[in-house]
């Protein structure tokens, strides 16, 4: 087993809001820009343009549990990567556990989990000013 690391981010926004806006793959660019620079759909899966170079991405199906698990696709590297909506009062946590994977050295996990974390607090501002925004029209 590898060493594995959840980063966790509350959000003051309904789950389903923030599952609708993080599930749609094109919205990656927005508040994921520490790894996804661009992103297109192409026939059953999404190429992204990232800082690792272009990717193929597959996404989990659209679900009632909060699950967006996706695929990453380098070359002939597979990278499974779990991320979930859940519910917590009034807004909703959004998890997102990464994978120390052989290779990877205890500095380069450390930055990708700031990384992660930096993307998941870019999400939350964008979804808490939507949401802040939208209820006050």
């Amino acid at each position: 087993m590898y060493r594995a690391h959840t980063v966790s981010v509350g959000i003051l926004v309904p789950v389903g809001v923030a599952y609708d806006y993080a599930a749609d793959p094109a919205h990656l660019p927005e508040w994921a820009p520490g790894f996804v620079h661009s992103i297109e759909r192409s026939g059953d899966h999404w190429v992204g343009q990232t800082t690792l170079g272009e990717v193929k991405l597959r996404f989990a199906s659209a679900n009632l549990h909060g699950v967006l698990d996706h695929q990453i696709e380098l070359g002939s590297s597979v990278v499974n990567n779990a991320m979930r909506v859940i519910p917590n009062g009034q807004g909703c946590e959004v998890l997102f556990t990464a994978i120390q994977r052989p290779g990877i050295s205890d500095d380069q996990f450390r930055i990708d989990l700031e990384i992660v974390r930096a993307d998941l607090n870019k999400l939350r501002t964008l979804l808490e000013r939507r949401h802040s925004t939208e209820n006050s029209q």
